[in-house]
């Protein structure tokens, strides 16, 4: 049956969608600011759909269509991990897991002068925020949010990142808190930065934290909450004999 457009997407929220259903009608709607992700496209006032998945919400009234895939569609104001592959006069190249490279321009750093452009040698791992992303364009990345703050953005030291599906990426995102954070969390004290373009970085006060940290978080997409509980504390029974 052919989804009906809606003033409210709700309907659709949590349910899977295909390319060419309309989850909104924005004719309909005033007063209200409607934030797309990715999966999703604008055309007049219909809000269609790009690719299967499940179409899902989070305040304030953005949504996006959730599938599990290994290359990154950059959608702005996403926040990411990104990996210099080089560095020119006015940018830093970074590969984000895309199907091409970004640039992150020497400046945008906060308080970034010409004067105080920071060294970033190929492999430095970054947290960053998409800016721009635009079809036919290398995407923009920023290291500070909408304020110009570097907030959480910045150099990422030390530590273990991996590579995984977005779809896994999005359910550690997800809120309330996703199930297997919850109950690492509840025993171990770690640091953790998730990229919405598949990509996790861990780090602990030794490494057979960050070994059970990540290796709970790689086996835990396809679990139930109740599994992932389960599963951490089988690992976490490991390093405790």
């Amino acid at each position: 049956m052919e989804n009906k457009p809606s003033s409210s997407p709700l309907h659709f929220v949590d349910q899977l969608v295909v390319p060419g259903d309309v989850v909104l009608d924005l004719s309909n709607m005033t007063n209200q600011t409607i934030k797309l992700g990715g999966g999703l496209r604008q055309d007049g006032d219909a809000i269609s759909v790009l690719k299967a998945g499940k179409l899902r919400n989070s305040k304030p009234n953005k949504y996006w269509v959730e599938s599990s895939q290994k290359r990154y569609v950059p959608c702005a104001e996403d926040s990411i991990l990104g990996i210099v592959v080089d560095s020119k006069p006015e940018n830093f190249l970074v590969d984000i897991k895309g199907s091409t490279l970004a640039f992150l321009p020497v400046l945008a750093f906060e308080g970034g002068t010409r004067r105080n452009i920071p060294k970033l040698e190929a492999g430095t791992l970054l947290y960053v925020r998409v800016v721009k992303a635009n079809a036919g364009m290398n995407p923009e990345l920023s290291c500070t949010d909408a304020s110009g703050k570097a907030g959480e953005f910045g150099v990422l030291k030390d530590g273990y990142m991996f590579e995984c599906s977005t779809g896994l990426s999005r359910m550690l995102l997800s809120s309330p808190t996703c199930p297997v954070l919850e109950a690492l969390g509840n025993k171990l004290s770690f640091e953790i930065a998730v990229g919405i373009n598949g990509r996790v970085w861990v780090n602990g006060t030794s490494p057979s934290i960050v070994i059970v940290v990540a290796n709970a978080l790689m086996n835990s997409e396809t679990l139930s909450g109740v599994q992932q509980k389960i599963l951490v504390d089988k690992l976490l029974q490991k390093i405790q004999t």
